[in-house]
């Protein structure tokens, strides 16, 4: 019913900043929690950043904060992920991912969320 699709990745060198885009299509997301994920060759799936329905709340992963910020406009049911001063440790495959019926407003479990996008690679040089 959701279907959610990232772009703005790509190949950057460390310093560089970049900003990844999140559209969702198919139902609203107005009432949904969403999150952005990464994935590295052989790493679990990590939390990275979350914000809640309206916006007013954000969450960050400690490897992050003071780095990235997450920010919605939900008229245009798109979330964005700005990522700066990035690191070669930040190198993955990001997720945008929606947890349409919170239980908290901001969770970090990946099971918690029930749509997923196709990902975006991100990889940062030395």
């Amino acid at each position: 019913q959701v279907q959610l699709v990232e772009s703005g990745g790509g190949l950057v060198q460390a310093g560089d900043s970049l900003r990844l885009s999140c559209a969702a299509s198919g139902r609203t997301f107005s009432s949904y929690t969403m999150g952005w994920f990464r994935q590295a060759p052989g790493k679990e799936r990590e939390f990275v950043a979350g914000i809640s329905w309206r916006g007013t709340r954000t969450y960050f992963a400690d490897s992050v904060k003071g780095r990235f910020t997450i920010s919605r406009v939900n008229a245009k049911n798109t979330v964005y992920l700005q990522m700066n001063s990035l690191k070669p440790e930040d190198t993955a495959v990001y997720y945008c991912a929606a947890d349409v019926d919170p239980i908290v407003v901001v969770t970090t479990l990946p099971d918690q969320y029930d749509y997923w996008g196709q990902g975006t690679q991100v990889t940062v040089s030395s």
